[in-house]
């Protein structure tokens, strides 16, 4: 159990990938990347708020810093993986979940990006009907 064990427990984002998958088994890990890193993303994005943490020892910084490297390390692997998806629908929503995951972390900038690289215009309105300040 990796809750008592000394070793650091092993991310999805961090297992070796037996390349060459498939299109919806790429789809499928990005899915469950996004998932398994969105509770840090949400984390991390709550800290736009007030930084008032003036009490002594406190642990919160190191939780952010830990949460902060978790959520890009996700990122990256789950955009490394979309880049390599041939089929253009199922790339899109694959990068409308990482999208999503930005958007949980407060990172903007990085979602606009990635919401610019999605063509399919029923996936695009979707996202914007969630999210309608990707529009700018």
């Amino acid at each position: 159990m990796w809750l008592f064990s000394k070793d650091e427990r092993k991310e999805i984002w961090d297992e070796a990938i037996q390349w060459p998958i498939g299109d919806i088994e790429a789809a499928d890990k990005i899915r469950n990347i996004c998932r398994s890193a969105g509770d840090s993303a949400e984390r991390i994005g709550g800290l736009a708020g007030p930084a008032d943490n003036k009490k002594p020892n406190n642990k919160k910084p190191d939780r952010n810093k830990d949460d902060t490297e978790r959520y890009q390390r996700a990122a990256k692997t789950a955009m490394e993986i979309a880049m390599k998806i041939s089929d253009d629908l199922m790339r899109d929503a694959a990068v409308r979940e990482i999208v999503e995951l930005c958007l949980k972390a407060n990172d903007t900038r990085t979602a606009r990006i990635l919401f610019r690289a999605i063509h399919a215009v029923s996936i695009r309105e979707a996202v914007l009907s969630e999210h309608p300040d990707l529009r700018q």
